[in-house]
C-alpha cells in the first residue's frame, strides 16, 4: 500500500484545484531564466503574498532535475537536528510526488536524520513548494528535510555530498523578516540579501530569516567552491495586503557556478554599456538617469570602474574601490563622473560623445594582503589577474588589472603604484598597506 503524505494547506497558502493553480502560474509575470542552477533559495508563504517570487526562483533550477532535495524550517514540531519521513508519496493538485526513498534513506544516514511523519503533518515549509516542483518538473523526485536546532555545516556538507549528481538539485525553503513595519522589514532584508550575496554566515540571526540555517548551509558550501548566489528578487506582504504596519519579507536567489561579476558579464555586457553610455547621455542635457527593468542582479551592492577613451587615449576614469552601493547606481554615478568630473580632463562634449569607447571594471571585495618584506609582497602578486591598492596612511593608490597591459615587470607595477599615491619609487615600510583584488572587464 502507498503511503500517501495528504495535502494539508491545500485552500489555504495556495488554490487546492488544479485548474485554479494553472490559471495562476499562467498568471505570474513571464520569467525565462537565462541560467540553470542546481540550487535555489525561495519563499514558502501563502501563494498571493510570494507565490510569483518563488516560482520565478524555480525558474532558474535545471529543468533535467530528477531529484530536488528540499531544506525547511520545521514551524509546528521541535526537532533537534533535522528528520526526514517514509512516506511514498505527497498529495498536489498536480498529481503525488514521489518521494526517492534511497536517496531519503541515504540522508538519514549522512545527517544523522530520525524518521519523523508526525512533522510533516501540518507543516507548510515543505508542501508549498511542492506544486510548482509538480508543475514544472513533472517528474522529478523530491528529498525532503525538516531541521530545527541544527547546525547548518552538516546541511552544507550534505550538499556537497550530493552536489556533484547532474541530477540533483536543492531548495532551500525560507521566508526573511517576520512582523516588523514595513520600513523596518525593508532595512533588514536587505540587510539579509547583502549577507547573502556576500556569503557572509556569521551571526545570521533567525530573525533574519526562519529558515537561516538552510540558507547559511548553501552559503558555506558556495564559499566553498567559489560560487555566487544571485539575486531573483525581493518582496514583502505589504505589497499583497496594503497593510504596512506588520508585513513578512521574502526573497529569492539562484547558485552561480562562479563569481557574480562573470554571470553579469556573460548575460549583461550591451545592458551595462547601454548603462554607462545613457547616464553620459543623460548628462550631456542636464537630465537625471533612472534606468527601469532591470535585472535584480543589479541591485546587488558592486564596485565598478568606468573607462572612457576618445581615440584610443584615455578620456576619462573614475570608480569604486568598495561596493557601497547598489551596482546599478555605481555605474550609474560613475559613468556621469568618468565623463564630466574627472580632473584630468575638461567635460566631456556632445561631439566627442559619438565617438567614445568606454569599457567597464567590475571589481571583487579587495582583499588584505600579509607579508614580511618588499619581496614577499611582489611573490605574491599575480600579474595580469590582480588590481592592486596601496596605502599609507591617507596616501592611496589603485591598478586595475589592465595596467599589467602597460606595466608587465612586478617591480614596476608596484612602482608606478607607489608614485601614484603619492609616495617615493624606492618606499617601503611596516606600516603601508596593500589590498588585492580581482576585476572582469566588460567592453562595448
Amino acid at each position: 500500500m502507498v503511503n500517501v503524505k495528504k495535502a494539508c494547506a491545500a485552500g489555504t497558502f495556495y488554490p487546492k484545484t488544479k485548474d485554479e493553480l494553472s490559471t495562476m502560474f499562467e498568471s505570474f509575470e513571464e520569467c525565462e531564466a537565462n541560467y540553470s542552477s542546481k540550487a535555489v533559495i525561495v519563499p514558502h508563504a501563502g501563494y498571493i503574498y510570494s507565490g510569483e517570487l518563488a516560482f520565478k526562483g524555480y525558474k532558474f533550477l535545471d529543468r533535467n532535475t530528477k531529484n530536488i532535495f528540499i531544506f525547511a524550517p520545521a514551524h509546528y514540531e521541535r526537532i533537534y537536528g533535522c528528520v526526514t519521513c517514509d512516506f511514498d508519496e505527497f498529495e498536489t493538485p498536480f498529481g503525488n510526488i514521489k518521494v526517492n526513498k534511497e536517496l531519503s534513506k541515504e540522508i538519514t544516514v549522512h545527517c544523522e536524520c530520525q524518521i519523523n511523519n508526525h512533522a510533516y503533518e501540518r507543516e507548510h515549509s515543505i508542501e508549498v513548494q511542492l506544486p510548482i516542483i509538480k508543475y514544472l518538473f513533472p517528474d522529478a523526485q523530491i528529498i525532503p528535510v525538516l531541521y530545527g536546532c541544527e547546525n547548518f555545516t552538516n546541511l552544507a556538507e550534505t550538499i556537497s555530498k550530493f552536489y556533484d549528481n547532474k541530477e540533483n538539485a536543492f531548495v532551500i525553503s525560507s521566508d526573511l523578516s517576520h512582523f516588523f513595519p514595513q520600513r523596518e522589514s525593508s532595512k533588514i532584508d536587505l540587510y539579509t540579501a547583502k549577507m547573502i550575496e556576500e556569503l557572509i554566515t556569521r551571526d545570521f540571526d533567525m530573525e533574519q530569516a526562519c529558515g537561516a540555517v538552510g540558507i547559511c548551509a548553501l552559503l558555506d558550501f558556495a564559499k566553498s567552491k567559489n560560487y555566487s548566489l544571485i539575486r531573483v528578487g525581493l518582496t514583502d506582504s505589504s505589497k499583497s495586503t496594503g497593510d504596512t504596519s506588520r508585513v513578512v519579507g521574502y526573497g529569492s536567489w539562484f547558485l552561480f557556478e562562479g563569481e557574480k561579476n562573470e554571470y553579469i558579464k556573460q548575460f549583461y555586457t550591451d545592458l551595462v554599456i547601454n548603462i554607462c553610455k545613457e547616464s553620459i547621455n543623460a548628462g550631456l542635457e542636464n537630465k537625471k538617469y533612472s534606468p527601469e527593468n532591470y535585472p535584480c542582479v543589479l541591485e546587488e551592492y558592486g564596485a565598478s570602474f568606468i573607462t572612457i577613451e576618445l581615440n584610443g587615449d584615455l578620456r576619462g576614469c573614475i570608480g569604486s574601490i568598495i561596493a557601497h552601493r547598489p551596482l546599478i547606481q555605481d555605474l550609474i554615478k560613475n559613468a556621469h563622473s568618468a565623463a564630466f568630473a574627472d580632473p584630468r580632463f575638461f567635460p566631456l562634449t556632445q561631439d566627442e560623445f559619438q565617438n567614445i569607447k568606454i569599457s567597464v571594471s567590475l571589481l571583487t571585495k579587495p582583499q588584505k594582503m600579509s607579508f614580511e618584506n618588499e619581496a614577499d609582497l611582489l611573490w605574491q602578486i599575480k600579474p595580469y589577474e590582480d588590481g592592486l591598492i596601496i596605502r599609507e596612511g591617507a596616501k592611496q593608490g589603485v591598478f586595475l588589472p589592465v595596467v599589467w597591459e602597460e606595466l608587465p615587470d612586478k617591480q614596476e607595477f608596484l612602482n608606478h603604484l607607489k608614485l601614484k599615491a603619492g609616495l617615493d619609487r624606492n618606499y617601503f615600510s611596516n606600516t603601508i598597506e596593500v589590498f588585492k583584488f580581482k576585476a572582469v572587464k566588460i567592453t562595448q
